[in-house]
């Protein structure tokens, strides 16, 4: 069964400490890219985001904290689009990217629902970064990711995600006036690992509004055919470009254990 993550807004605490220990986990760099100061955004040097959130409840208007990550689709639009396979689904259920592979063309960017994907503008050969689950790092030494086990409430839960769909309806069903009755992420674009529930609608909390609950690569070609075919040849010129450079370090490593051994 995959790996699931519930993040209940009703017991966020803006603590930040999701934020916080994923940043320093991964060691990214202490910055945000410029403009997003005011209104903290998802980039390429923040894999995890809490936004704040006013909003209208039943119980009137409140602040509302929400922890923003990689939803890591059942079927990832992303992944299906990335010409040379830098992104792609593990068999554990994260989507992560191989850093190595990554041409910068920006596919992803354009096919994710969720704007997820972020590219590193400031750096000379800039990447695309995202939370990748704790995936290598945790998840496959058996740990819980970072944001879940620090989180002194239990805002954020991990499981198995069929566990974590049974909790969400057992909270709405035991407290239908503390929940807006949906799961976001049990089918939109055909299922994620990463679910919320909360006071109110998502939408309300900066999801998109319009998500079709089908998987998204069954667009994958509608939105391929419009690309121009200029980006379209460039992302060939580069991807052929990274097959090239690869195959000639390898030759050259090679070349090198030869020598050694001669010598």
């Amino acid at each position: 069964m995959p790996a699931g993550m519930l993040i209940d807004t009703t017991k966020c605490i803006l603590c930040l400490r999701c934020e916080n220990e994923c940043h320093s986990f991964y060691g990214l760099p202490n910055k945000r890219l410029e403009g997003t100061d005011d209104a903290p955004e998802l980039d390429a040097y923040h894999y995890v985001v809490l936004q704040a959130h006013e909003v209208a409840t039943p119980t009137g208007r409140r602040t509302i904290g929400v922890s923003k990550r990689c939803l890591h689709c059942f079927s990832p639009a992303c992944a299906s689009v990335c010409p040379v396979g830098a992104l792609h689904k593990t068999k554990e259920g994260p989507v992560v990217w191989e850093e190595g592979k990554c041409i910068g063309c920006r596919y992803c960017q354009n096919a994710c629902p969720f704007d997820i994907p972020k590219f590193e503008w400031d750096v000379a050969w800039p990447k695309i970064q995202k939370c990748i689950f704790c995936h290598e790092k945790r998840l496959l030494q058996g740990k819980t990711p970072v944001c879940a086990e620090v989180c002194p409430t239990q805002a954020i839960r991990f499981g198995e995600r069929a566990d974590m769909i049974a909790l969400a309806h057992q909270r709405i069903a035991e407290s239908p006036e503390k929940y807006f009755n949906h799961v976001y992420g049990e089918e939109e674009v055909g299922g994620t690992l990463k679910l919320y529930i909360g006071a109110v609608d998502m939408r309300q909390l900066g999801f998109p509004s319009e998500v079709e609950p089908e998987m998204y690569p069954e667009y994958t070609h509608e939105f391929l055919s419009k690309i121009p075919i200029e980006i379209a040849s460039l992302a060939l010129f580069l991807g052929g470009a990274y097959l090239f450079r690869s195959r000639r370090e390898a030759a050259l490593a090679k070349q090198n254990h030869d020598t050694e051994k001669r010598g």
